[in-house]
């Protein structure tokens, strides 16, 4: 389990103009529209953490803003279901496929920095989680962004849809919730659906593709690891069972309902109990029977 919280030994108390402050540095972030910017920002952010130039006010109260999320004109947001069929049998077939992963991608930058600054009073290492993930995210991004380049296009380009932001939105006012439907309901789904695209880009000779999804999948289970880990040690400091505790979420906040088939073996790996395992084979194998 996390550690307990404690007073932050990078508490910005001390001296406060020594080093900028880490959740309010994430808003500045989250707020800038520019992806290029935003995701060198965060790569900097990062950087100054680990090297001990960033203080830490878990417990100071910032100001939402309407401009949440900061993000370009471009990409056109529109449903799920407008957002167009990618043949892997054309080069823009391919390209729309990356378009949408780059742009799950700068949604997920967008969520992990919204989740370091907005919940106050967490332990110091949910916050240096956090900018893991929006490290990490930022990473994938940019090498979506360098491949989709390649493929005469850039994010923007194509359409877009916002499911994964409206929940992030909708949660913004319980961490147990957005702890438990985000990053362990939406951003689970990927740990499924990458190993199939993976394949079907192989298979259409984008090797250089492939491999950025090796990345992306094998951080992607340390990022809803994260997500399990700090939902059960939300749950057991409320003394809620995180099962019906969960189930109660979905139904509140009317989260996706889960679909198989799924990635047992990578969920596994991200903290995903054995009763879990069964309830997600058991759904699997319900939706193989259709």
């Amino acid at each position: 389990m996390p550690p307990s919280p404690t007073p932050s030994s990078r508490s910005s108390s001390s001296d406060p103009s020594s080093s900028p402050e880490l959740r309010a540095w994430a808003l500045r972030c989250l707020l800038d529209t520019d992806p290029v910017a935003k995701t060198g920002e965060v790569a900097r952010m990062a950087a100054a953490w680990a090297a001990g130039a960033c203080a830490l006010d878990a417990g100071a109260a910032l100001a939402d803003s309407p401009a949440i999320p900061g993000r370009p004109a471009r990409p056109e947001l529109v449903s799920p279901a407008s957002v167009g069929r990618r043949s892997m049998a054309t080069a823009e077939g391919r390209a729309m496929l990356i378009h949408a992963l780059a742009h799950i991608e700068f949604n997920a930058v967008n969520l992990a920095l919204d989740a370091l600054w907005r919940f106050p009073g967490m332990p110091e290492q949910y916050y240096a989680d956090w900018l893991r993930v929006a490290n990490e995210e930022a990473t994938h991004y940019r090498l979506l962004a360098a491949h989709l380049a390649t493929l005469g296009h850039a994010y923007g380009d194509f359409p877009g849809h916002d499911s994964l932001w409206e929940m992030v939105h909708k949660t913004r006012g319980d961490i147990t919730a957005r702890m438990a439907l985000v990053p362990r309901t939406l951003e689970a789904r990927g740990l499924d659906a990458v190993p199939p695209m993976r394949a079907k880009l192989a298979q259409a000779g984008d090797l250089a593709a492939a491999e950025i999804l090796d990345i992306i999948l094998r951080d992607e289970v340390g990022h809803v690891e994260i997500g399990n880990r700090w939902y059960r040690w939300l749950c057991e400091g409320q003394g809620l069972e995180p099962y019906g505790t969960y189930d109660e979420l979905v139904e509140k906040y009317r989260a996706p309902v889960l679909k198989g088939p799924f990635n047992l073996e990578a969920r596994r790996r991200a903290g995903f109990t054995e009763e879990e395992m069964a309830r997600f084979a058991a759904l699997s194998g319900a939706r193989t029977k259709e």
